[in-house]
C-alpha cells in the first residue's frame, strides 16, 4: 500500500489550492474541477475536509466521472492511462486536472465533458 492512500485529502487540498492560484486560478475553479471527477458538491468537499478523510476513503466514497478515462498524459513521470491500481490511478487523475488548471487551460477543456 503506497503511504498516499492513507494521507488525509485535507493535507494536500491546501496544496493544490496554492498551485493554483500561484497560477492565476481560482479555488473555486479547483473545486469544480474536484466536483466533476468526484461528483462532491462544494458541501461535501468541505464534510470530507472536516472529517480528515484520507485519500483511499475519499475515492472510495467519489463516483468518478464516467469521462475520467479521457484523462491522459504524463504526471510524475508515469501516463496516468497506464497506472495499474485502481486507487492510485484516480489520485493521478486528480493530480493531472490540477496541472492543467495551473497551467492555464481553460476549465471548459479540463473538464473533459
Amino acid at each position: 500500500m503506497h503511504r498516499i492512500f492513507g494521507m488525509p485529502f485535507a493535507t494536500v487540498y491546501p496544496l493544490y489550492v496554492t498551485k493554483v492560484e500561484r497560477k492565476g486560478r481560482t479555488q473555486a475553479e479547483l473545486d469544480q474541477v474536484i466536483e466533476w471527477l468526484t461528483g462532491f458538491d462544494k458541501a461535501a468537499l468541505d464534510r470530507h475536509l472536516e472529517a480528515g478523510t484520507t485519500f483511499e476513503e475519499f475515492f472510495a466514497d467519489a463516483t468518478l466521472h464516467p469521462n475520467a478515462a479521457l484523462i491522459t498524459g504524463v504526471i510524475c513521470g508515469v501516463r496516468v492511462e497506464q497506472i495499474e491500481d485502481p486507487l492510485m490511478q484516480k489520485i493521478r487523475y486528480l493530480d493531472k486536472l490540477v496541472d492543467e488548471l495551473a497551467r492555464g487551460k481553460a476549465v471548459e477543456k479540463v473538464l473533459r465533458d
